[in-house]
């Protein structure tokens, strides 16, 4: 063989190898999630889909560290092509908006902004809202009728309210939300958050904040108020993804949006608490619910 067509073979095979490669990177579509049991389902759901209904490869990087702080401008960059999102922190934390928009609007603003700001495409959103909220005993509510925040208001000094000391500093937290609403409690006691539960259950206190999908929730026997004022902003989440890669794979949208809608709060929660209480695979759980809802293959296991 002479040096020159030994050369070009040798040329050609690092080619081929190089656009191999370029291939198969641009053919592996990259999820972040943030850290926490949520995400993490989540982002075996959106796995799941996109394995089942394509030839694309999944990589998923599981709980980022700074969450939205810093998967958003990797997102932008190209490190990530998408990742589950809240309406209220792409308002409050990306667009840094300190006024509320009701949750019927919220969306098609961040799809507007999102995509003339940053090239990123909000889509449909799954369902559940994991926003704070208060919630009492099923006991407690059917002696009071308490069904709203505004029907706690109706007992001034009745009743004990228990949070994690954040709750009790941050803005929009306990004290304003007192002003807001004219709570009155007969005291508060902060607490960790892992023994809120607990301590509702022991009778120690009467009303806790809670997030509407925690996995402790599902199994508690509480009753979720109403915030019927509005006062905590609405996180209703969705899959936010660079519409750069949806160019270079137009069925990859169409594969996405079948998460829009089939989420509630509940079901949110009761999946957190299979994996946070009975410590079960995320994957698992994540494939067990898609298969109920008819978007996987119900023959076909889905391994960790």
């Amino acid at each position: 063989m002479t040096r020159g067509i030994k050369h070009g073979l040798v040329a050609t095979l690092v080619g081929l190898a190089l656009l191999w490669g370029c291939q198969q990177k641009k053919d592996t579509i990259r999820i972040a999630t943030k850290p926490m049991t949520e995400q993490f389902i989540l982002g075996e759901m959106l796995s799941l889909l996109i394995e089942e209904n394509s030839d694309l490869q999944v990589k998923i990087t599981k709980g980022v560290g700074g969450g939205t702080s810093n998967i958003h401008p990797a997102l932008v960059k190209g490190d990530f092509d998408l990742y589950p999102e809240y309406t209220g922190t792409g308002w409050l934390v990306i667009l840094k908006k300190d006024t509320l928009l009701p949750a019927d609007k919220l969306h098609a603003v961040l799809h507007e902004v999102y995509s003339r700001e940053y090239g990123l495409k909000w889509l449909s959103p799954y369902g559940f809202n994991n926003a704070y909220s208060l919630a009492v005993s099923n006991d407690l509510a059917k002696k009071y009728n308490l069904k709203t925040f505004s029907d706690l208001a109706l007992h001034p000094d009745q009743f004990t309210f228990g949070a994690e000391y954040d709750f009790y500093e941050i803005n929009d937290g306990y004290a304003d939300l007192c002003a807001y609403y004219n709570f009155k409690f007969k005291k508060n006691l902060d607490m960790d958050i892992g023994l809120k539960y607990e301590a509702m259950k022991s009778g120690k206190i009467d009303v806790i904040n809670i997030f509407t999908t925690d996995g402790q929730l599902s199994k508690a026997h509480l009753t979720v108020l109403e915030d019927d004022k509005h006062f905590f902003p609405s996180y209703y989440c969705a899959t936010v993804v660079r519409e750069e890669t949806l160019r270079e794979h137009p069925e990859l949208e169409g594969i996405l949006e079948k998460m829009k809608g089939i989420l509630t709060d509940s079901d949110m929660a009761d999946m957190n608490y299979q994996v946070d209480i009975e410590h079960r695979p995320e994957r698992e759980v994540a494939a067990e619910f898609l298969k109920k809802k008819g978007l996987l293959n119900q023959q076909l296991s889905y391994g960790k």
